[in-house]
């Protein structure tokens, strides 16, 4: 599965707010980090501000921060405020597809949607926390 890059933009920035809930990051602190466009990221996270999952703070010292529950929020709920998630292609037909083989092949990516959906929808920002933290900690091998 291949996100757009808002969307992936999107769970950097919530993961990172989310890994620090007592600070404000700064917009181009978090563009900094992941090397984004500052004006790309203003969006995503305005976008994110909408969906109440991070809230600006004004002032000295202000940015953004977390305000989402990264125990309920899953991948799903964040990816699918910057694209749709559809299960099974709803393009056009490409040369094939109304063949036997082309049903058959139809199936199996559908079931691959479908696994991909269920995935991302039962990862929640907590799990990736956590993930990231022990992916972090564990030695290095030679």
């Amino acid at each position: 599965m291949k996100l757009q890059r808002s969307s992936r933009l999107a769970l950097y920035s919530v993961l990172e707010l989310a890994s620090r809930p007592d600070e404000q990051l700064s917009a181009s602190d978090i563009a900094a980090k992941f090397d984004v466009s500052l004006n790309h990221l203003a969006k995503v996270l305005r976008d994110l501000g909408r969906a109440r999952l991070v809230e600006a703070v004004r002032g000295a010292g202000g940015g953004y921060r977390f305000c989402g529950n990264a125990r309920r929020t899953t991948l799903k709920d964040v990816v699918e405020i910057f694209e749709p998630i559809t299960l099974h292609d709803v393009g056009g037909f490409e040369p094939g597809d109304k063949t036997e083989f082309g049903a058959s092949l139809a199936v199996v990516l559908g079931e691959i949607d479908d696994i991909a959906l269920a995935t991302l929808d039962s990862i929640t920002l907590e799990t990736m926390l956590k993930l990231t933290n022990r992916l972090h900690k564990q030695p290095k091998s030679v």
